[in-house]
């Protein structure tokens, strides 16, 4: 018997994670060879190029939302792993303290700075500034240290009395001067070429000049300098360039039976706000036979308007009223990302990033398997 090919609506199952009320189903990848009798799974470019396609939601400086739509799993994540982890940044790295009478201990007061998340002119960061190397031998360490691989900073400050402070003024950052440190206090000293990439707008600073570092309480002061250097994310956070970089599969909600009148209102308040609309029922719909509608003319009915919206809480599962009449999953090969930029790449600039690194890991994986073969 010739195989007969899957029909729409077999292709749609396939490729959709059953949600429902206590469990999930069809969560595992059957787009291989010999998992249906009698069809081709085999992996074809051509095909790939065809289905695949990037579809950007939202686009700002700090924060990009964009879809992966026809990929898998695998390669949605390894975007995700690589935006988080390989994708190179600026920060400090090593913290000379001078002195430090703050509360706040000189390795606590390390780590804070380091945190710190910095910005400066693009060519600079991303063309000019270079690896910096620990010497074998520890005593050349010193000599390490160049324009083109290391960043040099200062934080001098010092609390005072405020002599200009009201009578009975409580305030401390009114009663003493630098009762708080901020980011905003910490200078770049630029060295050689650094002022040509480092200057005016373009020079480092840090991404949001009120982070709070310390609190300080006349007498106390802070004195240190700072280097930093290029690291990538999976030596330590501090270098990630971003604050998160997630994803999710694209929520899948069918009415399958009409839902009328209040239990409309009810159901759309089992979503987030936008994900499910009310329409009024036309009299075409109230004529047609079979539909549900009729009788039904002018009545409120649930209509979905953006699933992607939806978080899949489950929510309308729960009421009995709603048994039958909906179906929730989400589309395996839809992949919705979010990314957060901490300031130093543009959010859409790093997704772009990450797919340069895929392309060169895979370059890198092609050599050796010819290399294996030799």
């Amino acid at each position: 018997m010739p195989h007969k090919p899957p029909t729409q609506e077999e292709l749609e199952r396939r490729n959709t994670v059953g949600i429902h009320e206590e469990t999930i189903t069809n969560v595992t990848s059957t787009d291989f060879p010999l998992s249906y009798p009698g069809e081709d799974h085999s992996w074809d470019i051509e095909a790939f190029k065809r289905n695949f396609r990037v579809e950007f939601h939202q686009n700002d400086p700090f924060e990009a939302s964009f879809s992966l739509i026809g990929c898998d799993a695998s390669i949605a994540n390894a975007f995700r792993r690589i935006m988080i982890a390989d994708i190179p940044t600026l920060a400090i790295e090593t913290v000379f303290i001078n002195n430090n009478t703050s509360v706040i201990q000189d390795e606590v007061l390390s780590h804070r700075l380091g945190l710190i998340p910095f910005r400066g002119g693009k060519e600079g960061l991303h063309k000019f500034l270079k690896w910096w190397r620990k010497p074998a031998d520890e005593s050349q360490i010193n000599n390490s240290y160049y324009d083109f691989n290391t960043v040099s900073l200062r934080l001098e400050v010092k609390c005072e009395y405020n002599e200009a402070a009201a009578p009975g003024e409580t305030d401390p950052t009114k009663l003493y001067k630098h009762a708080h440190v901020y980011a905003r206090d910490i200078e770049f000293c630029p060295v050689g070429r650094q002022e040509k990439y480092f200057s005016g707008a373009d020079a480092i600073a840090p991404v949001n000049p009120d982070i709070l570092i310390a609190k300080l309480r006349p007498g106390q002061e802070i004195s240190l300098s700072m280097h930093m250097h290029k690291g990538v994310g999976s030596d330590h956070a501090k270098f990630s360039p971003v604050a998160t970089a997630s994803y999710r599969l694209l929520p899948i909600i069918k009415i399958e039976r009409p839902i009328l009148g209040r239990d409309a209102e009810k159901f759309a308040r089992c979503f987030p706000p936008g994900v499910i609309g009310l329409e009024k029922v036309t009299k075409k719909e109230a004529a047609q036979k079979g539909s549900g509608y009729e009788g039904h003319e002018g009545e409120l009915k649930a209509v979905v308007v953006d699933p992607m919206r939806d978080t899949v809480s489950r929510e309308c599962l729960r009421h009995p009223e709603f048994q039958g009449k909906v179906k929730l999953g989400r589309k395996k090969d839809h992949f919705i990302f979010l990314v957060e930029s901490t300031g130093q790449w543009e959010s859409d600039a790093i997704f772009m990033e990450a797919v340069a690194h895929l392309k060169k890991k895979a370059r890198d994986l092609e050599k050796q398997v010819q290399n294996m073969v030799r």
